[in-house]
C-alpha cells in the first residue's frame, strides 16, 4: 500500500492497494477519515467519492481476503 501525505492537512491522504500495478488497470483509491473510509476511482481523482463506515470497510476487506 502506498500512502500519500496530504499537502493540506485538511485533505485526506489517498492510497492505492498494494495489488495495484500502475499499468492503468481498473483501480480504486481509499482514504481514512473520521466518518469512515472514502473510496474513489483512481483514474478520476477529482471526481466523486463514496463514503463507507469503518465497519463496512472492515467487512469488505475480510470478505475479499478469503
Amino acid at each position: 500500500m502506498s500512502v500519500s501525505e496530504p499537502t493540506n492537512p485538511g485533505r485526506p491522504a489517498w492510497f492505492t492497494s498494494s495489488y495495484s500495478n500502475g499499468a492503468g488497470g481498473e483501480c480504486v483509491e481509499a482514504a481514512f477519515v473520521r466518518a469512515g473510509v472514502l473510496v474513489r476511482d483512481s483514474k478520476v481523482p477529482g471526481g466523486p467519492h463514496v463514503t463507507v463506515s469503518a465497519e463496512a470497510w472492515h467487512k469488505f476487506l475480510t470478505a475479499s481476503a478469503g
